[in-house]
């Protein structure tokens, strides 16, 4: 006979299964929580690659908020963009939020 029970494991070991679960359970439902507040827009996260027009839109805004051209340059500018500016906002910054 096997002193420990027929697989290697004390009797009240089994015990612990219910822990092991929710120590599993607890980050997976916090990672679809996540990815769920991410599809739908609620939860922003930096992104590691813009395209080069979200620079230039970023570029044009700043340039406008400093006076350096006036609303019909801006405007003319975001439409060669084929952006609309205030109908979408800004992508955010590389490492900001």
């Amino acid at each position: 006979m096997h002193p420990h029970g027929p697989h290697g494991w004390e009797e009240g070991s089994s015990m612990m299964l219910p822990f092991l679960g929710v120590t599993f359970l607890i980050p997976l439902l916090l990672a679809l929580a996540g990815f769920y507040l991410w599809r739908t827009g609620r939860l922003n996260l930096p992104t590691l690659r813009r395209s080069p027009e979200d620079g230039a839109k970023e570029i044009l805004a700043e340039r406008f908020a400093r006076g350096d051209m006036t609303s019909e340059d801006f405007l003319d500018r975001a439409a060669m963009l084929n952006w609309t500016p205030g109908s979408d906002r800004l992508p955010p910054r590389l490492g900001k939020r």
